[in-house]
């Protein structure tokens, strides 16, 4: 399988996932974490946790009691970075 096939399909990996960020308004690593996601052309869905409560209930749930922003949800894995880490994200997203 040539280069350009396996890019292909890691692209296609890539974007089957389904990536939600719990975020707030004011947060730079949230800022952070959107800009590196629209970078890598990776479509998300973004939840403002100051204006959902449930979204906030699920933050500090999936954080041991911390509202950490920003968490992620990728196909049911949460995780957060804060602070931002793109490298760990990249890892985490496999690119």
């Amino acid at each position: 399988m040539g280069a350009l096939a396996i890019g292909n399909r890691q692209s296609q990996i890539v974007n089957s996932m389904n990536i939600r960020t719990y975020t707030t308004s004011w947060c730079p690593d949230c800022r952070q974490a959107k800009r590196f996601l629209e970078e890598h052309q990776l479509p998300y869905e973004e939840i403002d946790i100051e204006a959902d409560l449930r979204a906030a209930k699920f933050v500090k749930q999936a954080n041991d009691g911390k509202q950490k922003a920003p968490t992620f949800d990728v196909d049911g894995r949460i995780f957060s970075y804060s602070p931002f880490n793109a490298q760990s994200l990249k890892e985490e997203l496999a690119l």
